[in-house]
């Protein structure tokens, strides 16, 4: 298989038009199809002849030759429409690339966007470039980010994201976008870095995506200006508005902590807005529980239930997308020369596919999941699980200082004064206080504080799934927490739960530490009981595993626990720094 944009050799484009000479026969054809014609916005009768993974024809006609080795189905009974495009997706959020695409394309959600932090931060470029290749075996269409920060104060950031490297990101054949930009704040100071990284992006006709939330119509138009061509992070009708007031593609978001998306089309209704031709729909890389509806489906499904006109609902999930990233040639449509991406509906209304093609071949079949799907040799891509070769020590936990972090919610953290006594082995659990560490993945740094509202009766959380890949340390109870720590070391990585000495609850995550390579389903129990465990012992904010994400994401306002240590956001200052081991 070619590249992922498709530059079909010579030999493949004069087999496609044998085909319509009736000189070769194609390998599928669909028969009596009512299909969505994503051009003339109407839907249409007629037959669609597909050759490998490209429709080579849709319209009336029929093919002049078939072979026996020609698969021949009637679509009567169903309705048709392109596969749905992800924009927005967080490939390494517990589950991997891999699994998720799999899981994604049974919902019918056959292309993806897929963020890239994970391979700045955690591999070199040349494995993860051979990882993007790989991909590109899979039925469905892979397609990356670049990013432009770590999205947190990084120990080693000029060598993490020099600029070599962000250009050859940039070029890669799969990759459609800088962003998303959370380091827009650097760029607004005067940050001409992020500027020019920006303006190469452009000049390879790369689209830019922002991350301004809650952001003034001043900083929007300044961003417009500097290059920004989408965003994703509108929170309400006006800023909807707003945004594609000033020309921006509007991704509206439906997430496990943003379930917005009901809102949104409301207030936007009320706001008068009822053209969708430049909105898009993400649910913005969240956790795997979330997705046990569906995918993009369970979106259009939301959309079509809050008055969404059916056809502008479908664009928003295909054509659009195609449309705003350049690949519209190969995506967003039912036509002539399009990837074979398409969905089996039993009805309009009903976007959640009983059939899916992914690349003219069947990933799904009355209901059922089918076809290959070539398995990652992760090993040779540098993703193997974690070897630690020190250990943690007593001296590790002790905490002093006199500042710790207050969840507002399941990511804002706000700075508190610790009152209570530090110095003891266990905490109490007539309050919300436990403690917490980050720890440097290679064992060379600490940071202790406090963690105020995530449990009132936790003993140990050990995670090597966070932002960077460094390890958190939660609990009230340290040797609970050392012993989380030694077995979340032992299975090689992962998330683990301690309590009085037993190991209550354990997820390996022996991709870098990082992610499971468990199927979706099996993996959405799992995050399912991590979530039931965590509440029972107090937590009660919507997602603990975006809390675990984002302990260090300084996108968010307004301290974070770095690996340069405790950080104000809003004052750009590091207030305690790491201590050496």
């Amino acid at each position: 298989m070619g590249e992922q944009r498709y530059r079909w050799k010579s030999s493949e484009l004069r087999e496609q038009a044998a085909v319509i000479d009736g000189k070769q026969s194609p390998t599928k054809v669909l028969t009596n199809a009512t299909y969505l014609h994503s051009y003339f916005r109407e839907w249409v009768k007629g037959n669609i002849w597909i050759h490998g993974d490209r429709i080579v024809y849709a319209g009336e006609r029929l093919p002049d030759r078939v072979d026996e080795s020609c698969e021949i189905v009637d679509c009567r009974g169903y309705v048709l429409v392109p596969g749905y495009i992800e924009p927005h997706v967080h490939p390494f959020q517990l589950y991997n690339p891999h699994s998720f695409a799999r899981y994604a394309a049974t919902c019918g959600t056959t292309t993806l966007v897929n963020d890239n932090l994970f391979f700045l931060l955690q591999a070199g470029d040349e494995e993860a470039f051979l990882f993007l290749q790989e991909m590109n075996a899979l039925p469905t269409s892979m397609y990356w980010w670049c990013r432009f920060d770590g999205q947190t104060e990084l120990e080693r950031e000029d060598e993490q994201l020099s600029n070599a490297r962000i250009k050859r990101w940039l070029d890669q054949e799969t990759v459609l976008q800088g962003g998303e930009l959370t380091s827009w704040p650097r760029l607004v100071s005067g940050d001409d870095i992020v500027l020019y990284w920006m303006q190469e992006a452009k000049r390879r006709r790369r689209k830019i995506e922002g991350h301004f939330p809650g952001a003034s119509e001043k900083t929007l138009v300044k961003m417009a200006l500097f290059g920004v061509d989408g965003d994703h992070e509108a929170m309400t009708g006006k800023e909807v508005r707003l945004r594609l007031w000033h020309g921006y593609t509007v991704t509206l978001r439906h997430s496990s902590i943003r379930p917005d998306l009901p809102v949104l089309l409301e207030e936007m209704k009320a706001l008068g807005i009822r053209y969708y031709d430049k909105c898009l729909l993400t649910t913005d890389g969240s956790p795997p529980a979330f997705y046990e509806d569906g995918v993009i489906d369970q979106l259009l499904r939301i959309a079509i239930e809050h008055g969404v006109p059916v056809i502008d609902a479908y664009a928003m999930a295909t054509i659009n997308a195609a449309r705003h990233y350049g690949i519209e040639h190969l995506h967003g449509s039912i036509a002539t020369g399009r990837i074979a991406h398409i969905n089996f509906l039993r009805s309009a209304h009903d976007p959640t596919p009983v059939q899916v093609l992914a690349k003219g071949e069947w990933v799904k079949r009355e209901g059922e999941p089918s076809g290959a799907w070539p398995a990652p040799k992760w090993e040779q891509f540098g993703i193997r699980p974690l070897s630690l070769s020190w250990e943690l020590e007593w001296d590790d936990l002790q905490f002093s200082m006199p500042m710790g972090l207050r969840m507002e919610n399941a990511v804002i953290l706000k700075p508190y004064s610790v009152s209570i006594d530090t110095s003891h082995d266990r905490l109490g659990h007539d309050h919300d206080e436990c403690f917490l560490v980050l720890l440097d993945r290679n064992g060379r740094w600490r940071v202790n504080t406090m963690l105020k509202g995530f449990s009132s009766a936790l003993g140990g959380l050990a995670s090597s799934y966070s932002n960077t890949g460094d390890f958190i340390l939660i609990g009230k109870h340290k040797e609970d927490m050392m012993l989380a720590f030694q077995r979340m070391k032992d299975i090689g990585g992962g998330i683990v739960l301690v309590e009085d000495g037993t190991i209550l609850f354990e997820l390996p995550l022996p991709l870098g530490g990082m992610t499971s390579t468990l199927d979706m389903k099996p993996l959405m129990n799992e995050e399912k009981t991590f979530v039931r465990l965590l509440r029972e012992r107090g937590y009660h904010f919507e997602d603990p595993v975006y809390s675990l994400l984002f302990l260090q994401s300084t996108h968010l306002p307004y301290v974070r626990i770095t690996q340069r240590g405790i950080y104000d956001v809003m004052h750009k200052t590091v207030l305690f720094p790491s201590i050496m081991r």
